[in-house]
């Protein structure tokens, strides 16, 4: 199996103000952190609030410079690259979904697609070009008849869904998800939930999941739970319950 993204032991400490003698101190958000991600796999990221789940999504997106240990995605070491380099990484190999759309009031949901690779500069045939494979993304997600919609006719779960297509549009191998369905109902929630399932398998992603929801769903191929910055794989309740 292909691993996309790697994390070894990695650390992320911040600044915490000074003790009672007038000492620095600093918060170990993660601490000794191993995770991995592969081709094709589903993974959630779970735990409570201040857990360490945001801290170890903004690392994985090249967003935040670990404070010690390495970062490797597609076998590429991303810590000690320039900010024009990350920068680069992240818009051909990163697709990251917010936990709220911010979807550009003016916009269809084409156009909301097609933005994204105006702004990295497309221009002629390769801005039409990208206008196809915007229409075909929303296809896939489910919204071919509501591409000339504007966000504010759209349900929540349509947006949500307007935006995962919106981060597969520079063709990434990892998709990072930050509380996605946080806003949703329950059958909202799950439906998007399957839909990043069945776009893991249909473009062989690695996808990694932060929730706060508990996981039931056999979409899910393994869970990593946190606390207090550290953090185990086990394998999905959910899958393990279908297996047996």
């Amino acid at each position: 199996m292909t691993t996309v993204l790697s994390l070894e032991n990695v650390t992320l400490q911040y600044p915490d103000g000074v003790d009672s003698n007038g000492q620095p101190q600093t918060l170990k958000a993660l601490d000794s952190i191993t995770f991995q991600a592969d081709k094709g796999s589903f993974t959630a990221v779970v735990g409570a609030s201040g857990s360490g789940k945001s801290s170890l999504l903004s690392v994985a997106a090249t967003l935040i410079q670990p404070t010690s240990g390495k970062v490797f995605l597609n076998g590429q070491e991303t810590s000690g690259l320039k900010d024009a380099e990350r920068t680069r990484l992240r818009g051909n190999d990163i697709g990251i979904i917010f936990q709220q759309p911010n979807l550009l009031p003016a916009l269809t949901s084409e156009e909301q697609l097609v933005a994204m690779a105006h702004l990295a500069g497309a221009r002629g045939k390769e801005l039409k070009d990208t206008r196809d494979r915007a229409a075909e993304l929303l296809d896939v997600v489910g919204l071919a008849d509501m591409r000339n919609r504007r966000p504010h006719q759209l349900s929540g779960g349509q947006r949500q869904r307007v935006n995962i297509a919106r981060a597969l549009m520079g063709n990434p191998s990892l998709l990072l998800a930050d509380e996605p369905t946080s806003a949703l109902d329950h059958e909202r929630s799950a439906s998007i939930v399957a839909l990043l399932a069945q776009l893991t398998s249909e473009f062989q992603l690695a996808t990694v999941m932060v929730t706060h929801d508990s996981i039931t769903s056999s979409a899910i191929d393994a869970v990593f739970e946190m606390k207090d910055g550290r953090g185990y794989m086990i394998p999905s309740t959910a899958k393990s319950a279908d297996a047996a």
